[in-house]
């Protein structure tokens, strides 16, 4: 059992440190993570990328996201902060193709020009590759132990106990009291996800609403005053807010600040860390924003708010089932069930059955609901099948490049028919995946909410 301190090492990221009691590690799947070590002067590192190259001939602004780019980069800072080139070892994992397996992976086949491009740097190098755990359909984790240089490459999601296999499924009573139990999303934080979606409304109605809420209020101003705006003024209301951010922002630091309150009481069954739940609605958000800017079919301040609230049915879940398995997804995972499946089993419902009776209760426009209902099968959608597509993919990038908190496998098999309803092709995949910022790929969630006024 490891006692020292371990760093997670987020997509398009690398740490380089010297000998030290702590152990980086990257989550893998379609990625590719690259840990180099030279244990004569005690330096070494690991860097995770998410892409093979970037995808125009400008020098990008992110280069750790790309192979050819990062690569170069992390050997420069390894041989600067004093490691030996002879003496350095490399391990590499990752590139695999996720199951369920279509042709359109194999057409792009992203993880594995990930791995053979990282493989090639290393040879044209000359620097000795010690071991090499590419492809195939499962993630995994590579890690370095700092302090006596030891990699480390593992399946992904290994439960931390096997205890709670037999789970006793919630009576219809206790369901009905997990959902009465559960916080509601303030009324405020509902008017603002109309307000995102309607041209030229009022925010003073609104902000009248925030006032009374001391929690949110307080939330909100802390968020406007994180690194995210970088300024030099201290915004101590939400006038000021308004003012100094403009209404589109503000209203999205409201959103989070409410969604942040909400998946607070989730338990521990979903979360595979602190936040878990948080995080993925946030980053979820940023890309589907991101998506929608790119099709142009959908408001992108209605797939923020749709990627916000895609999953909220799994806090009533959580909280029905924490008591009893706290460890149900972890443990869900290493099965490689299908969760939804799981869901219907234990509770009688999903979590999106749950979600859709969680925005009847408290008054969602429609197709915010709709969208939460069908995320997982947007054919099905009858109210706004563009906005659910587009969750549809936001789960789908997720799945195949943030496998450390991602929560449901996503199959693939409407994968091109939702690129065409947004009018993207499916070559283009490359591209949209790099527009995702690679802060929305990482672990914390304060840092991936410092996009909110992102465009």
């Amino acid at each position: 059992m490891r006692n020292n301190r371990i760093y997670h090492v987020a997509t398009g990221n690398y740490m380089i440190h010297a000998t030290a009691d702590i152990t980086l590690e990257a989550f893998l799947g379609t990625c590719v993570g690259v840990a180099m070590f030279d244990p004569g002067t005690g330096i070494g590192g690991l860097i995770h990328f998410l892409l093979p190259e970037p995808v125009s001939m400008a020098y990008p602004k992110e280069p750790g996201k790309y192979v050819t780019t990062g690569m170069p980069l992390f050997l420069h800072e390894l041989l600067k902060h004093g490691a030996k080139k002879e003496n350095l070892k490399a391990w590499v994992a990752g590139g695999a193709l996720m199951e369920p397996l279509t042709r359109h992976d194999i057409a792009l086949d992203i993880g594995g020009r990930n791995a053979d491009a990282a493989i090639k740097f290393l040879q044209q190098e000359s620097i000795r590759i010690e071991h090499v755990e590419t492809g195939g359909f499962f993630t995994c984790t590579l890690s370095l132990n700092m302090k006596n240089w030891v990699p480390e490459i593992r399946p992904a999601g290994e439960p931390l106990s096997e205890s709670h296999e037999k789970i006793q499924p919630p009576t219809p009573e206790e369901m009905e009291r997990a959902f009465a139990s559960i916080k509601p999303i303030p009324q405020a934080a509902i008017k603002a996800m109309r307000m995102l979606d309607e041209e030229g409304s009022s925010f003073k109605d609104i902000a009248n609403e925030i006032r009374k809420d001391q929690i949110i209020t307080a939330s909100v101003l802390r968020i406007c005053n994180s690194a995210l705006f970088k300024g030099n003024a201290k915004i101590d209301t939400l006038d000021d807010a308004l003012i100094i951010l403009g209404r589109d922002a503000l209203v999205k630091s409201i959103l989070l600040a409410a969604i942040n309150n909400y998946f607070g009481q989730s338990g521990t069954g979903y979360a595979l860390c602190y936040g878990g739940l948080y995080h993925h609605a946030v980053s979820s958000a940023i890309i589907a924003e991101k998506l929608a800017r790119e099709s142009g079919k959908v408001r992108p301040q209605t797939a923020y708010t749709a990627g916000l609230l895609h999953d909220i049915g799994m806090v009533v879940l959580d909280q029905a089932l924490a008591a009893s398995s706290p460890l149900f997804y972890r443990n869900m995972q290493k099965k490689k069930a299908n969760i939804l499946t799981v869901e219907k089993q234990i509770f009688g419902m999903d979590h999106c059955e749950a979600g859709k009776k969680l925005a009847g209760k408290w008054s969602f426009p429609p197709n915010l609901a709709d969208c939460i209902s069908s995320h997982h099968s947007p054919e099905k959608t009858r109210n706004s099948p563009r906005l659910s597509h587009i969750i549809f993919l936001t789960e789908l990038i997720m799945s195949r490049f943030h496998t450390s908190l991602e929560l449901v496998p996503i199959s693939v098999e409407y994968f091109q028919a939702s690129l065409e309803k947004l009018g993207l092709s499916i070559s283009r995949f490359p591209d949209i995946v790099n527009l995702i910022p690679i802060e929305a790929l990482g672990t914390d969630p304060d840092k991936a909410s410092m996009l909110v006024g992102g465009s």
